[in-house]
């Protein structure tokens, strides 16, 4: 199976998990998420990684997506993959948002994990942009 693992400060990877399940269906098997609550310890929030990834083999495919590269929850997660002998098959995005982990989640089973992430990088950038609403002067008169 390819994986989708969401990994964040606060609750952005929940939160992203969430809509997720609106916009690509409940229940999926494939996506993962844990945070880094304020105030939990890197221990514990290590330990609920390690026990959300128990399902995930040496066969299995994982595109680890986090909020920020170089954080914690990101770093603290690309070890424990590593720790479990997984980096082999994983590709790590960090600053995700949600029109790239949709995307993620609708393309993965279409191509190779580093097709993925190919297409993954360029096609967020182009999603990042501004929202212009044209206001018309309204003309009547009195």
């Amino acid at each position: 199976m390819k994986y989708v693992v969401l990994v964040s400060h606060g609750m952005f990877a929940p939160g992203l998990h969430s809509a997720l399940d609106m916009l690509a269906g409940e229940s999926r098997e494939d996506i993962l998420s844990v945070s880094l609550e304020n105030g939990m310890s890197s221990e514990v929030y290590a330990e609920n990684l390690r026990k959300r990834l128990e399902a995930v083999t040496e066969e299995d495919e994982i595109l680890l997506l986090g909020d920020l590269v170089g954080g914690s929850p990101l770093t603290t997660a690309t070890n424990i993959i590593a720790e479990r002998g997984l980096l082999k098959n994983t590709v790590v995005i960090g600053g995700m948002s949600l029109p790239l982990a949709l995307s993620a989640v609708l393309s993965k089973d279409s191509m190779g994990l580093r097709e993925l992430a190919d297409m993954l990088i360029p096609e967020s950038r182009e999603e990042l942009k501004e929202f212009q609403v044209v206001i018309e002067d309204s003309e009547d008169e009195i």
